[in-house]
């Protein structure tokens, strides 16, 4: 990542995944890059990942169906795949056409066997197996074509945020991010607040002000935050707007473009409660880790390690039990 040349190629990169989609920003594409580069990739990482799982009985043909929502977001999975030493048949998302066959590419480069174990398909009706990423209403459908051979198909999840009123400006700042980040499309976005009863936002809309150039120059953001304004004001909803987010009050866990939704707890022992029941629901929970078990650190949501599966169900575990 530090060689010029080498930056140089991913600067490009960045700008043709842009070109495909407008929701995959130079800056976006580049952050997501520098993450898989740092936290997946090296030696160091990989070798104690690996060496918690044994090795498969045989390598097997492995259909992914990724997703497309946030920059490489299939990477993973192609990761697990080729890891586990099967063969990857990869489906990649139309949304992002680019990333995930130029990072092949690079590992071939890197290693030129892996050609032998990578291959991008239309139909996967020769997989042994499958990784399926989708929408509650896609996974339906993928329940269908693939529950004769084995599967893990991932279903629509968010994240949400547990605050107490204790929040360090800096924390609320890093909330920001957690929610703003890749326009919030991502599963590990923050869509949803849990606040004690009379809670301020005074204070977290002050500490997310610097990120409001961001999303105002972004078109496509603007465009959602303008619609979904709309929709409030002619309804008649109450909420809180700084000028780019907006807050209002609803039992959704799962709210739009721009907009986050909050509801009030008494209590953090009802919290915890509540969190259990919906786990199945749920892909990150942030807060404080004192108060809540597994809570992920303020700013981090976006931060996965190796080992933080999608849906909380471990891919390398399934891969290599095949």
């Amino acid at each position: 990542m530090k060689d010029p040349q080498n930056r140089d190629y991913l600067q490009e990169l960045a700008i043709t995944a842009n070109r495909k989609n407008n929701w995959f920003t130079p800056v976006n594409v580049l952050g997501s890059l520098d993450a898989i580069a740092e936290r997946f990739l090296s030696e160091e990482n990989l070798t104690n990942w690996i060496n918690q799982y044994p090795e498969p009985a045989a390598s097997q043909k492995i259909g992914v169906i990724m997703a497309g929502n946030i920059p490489a977001v299939g990477f993973h999975d192609v990761l697990c795949v080729l890891m586990s030493g099967h063969t990857l048949l990869a489906k990649s998302s139309s949304d992002d056409p680019v990333l995930i066959p130029a990072l092949l590419e690079k590992l071939i480069e890197i290693e030129p066997a892996f050609a032998d174990y990578i291959f991008f398909v239309e139909r996967l009706n020769d997989s042994d197996a499958y990784l399926a990423t989708g929408s509650d209403n896609t996974a339906r459908y993928f329940h269908y074509y693939f529950s004769k051979k084995p599967n893990i198909i991932r279903k629509n999840r968010t994240s949400l945020a547990v605050i107490t009123g204790n929040e360090s400006d800096a924390e609320l700042h890093a909330l920001g991010k957690d929610i703003l980040q890749y326009f919030g499309l991502g599963c590990r976005n923050v869509s949803k607040l849990y606040i004690p009863e009379g809670y301020d936002f005074t204070k977290f809309f002050e500490s997310i002000q610097a990120f409001d150039q961001l999303y105002l120059n972004h078109h496509k953001y603007f465009n959602n935050y303008e619609y979904n304004k709309s929709i409030l004001l002619v309804n008649r909803v109450l909420h809180y707007d700084n000028g780019f987010l907006m807050l209002t009050e609803n039992h959704a866990m799962v709210s739009p473009i721009s907009v986050v939704h909050y509801e009030t707890y008494q209590n953090i022992e009802s919290m915890k409660g509540y969190l259990e029941e919906n786990a199945e629901k749920i892909q990150c929970v942030v807060g404080d880790k004192n108060i809540i078990h597994g809570a992920v650190p303020f700013g981090k949501t976006q931060e996965p390690e190796l080992s933080d599966y999608a849906d909380n169900v471990d891919t390398m575990a399934f891969l290599t039990s095949l």
